[in-house]
């Protein structure tokens, strides 16, 4: 199965789950802001972040795994004996049993806070990587969370705009795009629909 394929040094890869039983995983407003933080610890260290959509039941997000020399030294560091592409899935492993654990504690919940581990789809070309970062940034008004994906606070649409320092790989997706006025107009593009985006196979995940 595709969630079970090792993270690979270099690839890019959607990674997407769902609360359990398609229940809530964002029960207020801080709960972004701590799985944003625990991200920054446990998945940063190990893979870029080009893209994310952080919604009230489901989220998304487009990484690509660092470099080998990189993720050595943050095995070194740790003093991790795992091999290199098994560190890396434990890394975000640990990342969503942290962020399961505190918001169980936090708001007295029993059970699996997400509906499984999490997937993983392997991005295979330049144009499907384009339009998933599209289809990511665009997912709440698709799903009704917003009126408008540009003023939805929890995707990195509006980091992709801004000019503060972020650790978002802004400038190499504006590259990807070709510009950041063309990466503009591809995102207010009329919205996908399933039909015309079913290679993501997402639909029966989050729909």
């Amino acid at each position: 199965m595709e969630s079970k394929q090792p993270l690979l040094s270099g690839i890019f890869y959607h990674i997407y789950n769902r609360g359990n039983g398609g229940g809530d995983i964002f029960f207020e407003e801080k709960n972004y802001a701590y799985f944003l933080h625990l991200w920054d610890k446990h998945v940063e260290p190990i893979a870029e972040t080009f893209a994310y959509c952080l919604m009230k039941n489901h989220f998304h997000v487009l990484i690509r795994i660092r470099e080998e020399v990189v993720i050595h030294e943050r095995m070194i560091a740790k003093n991790s004996k795992l091999n290199l592409t098994y560190f890396c899935s434990q890394q975000l492993s640990n990342f969503f049993n942290s962020y399961a654990k505190g918001v169980n504690k936090a708001y007295h919940l029993t059970g699996s806070l997400f509906e499984s581990r999490f997937e993983r789809k392997t991005i295979k070309n330049k144009r499907y990587l384009l339009n998933l970062i599209t289809y990511i940034h665009q997912n709440p008004q698709k799903h009704g969370f917003a009126d408008d994906f540009r003023f939805y606070p929890h995707s990195s649409y509006q980091s992709h705009l801004s000019e503060k320092q972020s650790k978002l790989m802004r400038a190499t997706v504006h590259q990807l795009f070709g510009s950041k006025e063309d990466f503009l107009k591809q995102q207010e593009s009329k919205p996908f629909k399933n039909s015309e985006f079913e290679e993501l196979v997402v639909e029966k995940i989050v729909g």
